[in-house]
């Protein structure tokens, strides 16, 4: 059974992952409508403490990327409680690997 998180004095990490080819999707992906979707969604539900972890232009194909090797160490260490994406995409594009870190790591 999974511990339930003390969230109170944690930092809510909100990610956001945009790469090259994602770009020609339009408005609807982009960086900064990421932020703003997120930032609602996370104030909505009573998320404090919020950070934005943002890798622009970097794959999902890959999980060697800057912002989100922050957001791993961050909850290792224990500093991040919460970690709000707009999707599973946004994580990885491996959906084994999207598991490891959403069911078992997070």
């Amino acid at each position: 059974m999974r511990r339930k998180k003390d969230r109170s004095n944690g930092i809510t990490a909100l990610y956001e992952r945009l790469s090259r080819d994602d770009d020609n999707a339009g408005e609807s992906n982009s960086i900064v409508h990421q932020k703003q979707m997120l930032e609602e969604y996370a104030i909505k539900h009573g998320f404090t403490n919020l950070v934005h972890f943002t890798d622009d232009g970097w794959s999902g194909a890959t999980f060697d990327r800057p912002s989100w090797n922050k957001l791993v160490e961050g909850v290792k260490n224990g500093e991040i409680t919460a970690c709000i994406c707009k999707d599973m995409s946004r994580i990885g594009r491996d959906h084994l690997q999207v598991g490891f870190f959403t069911d078992i790591l997070f």
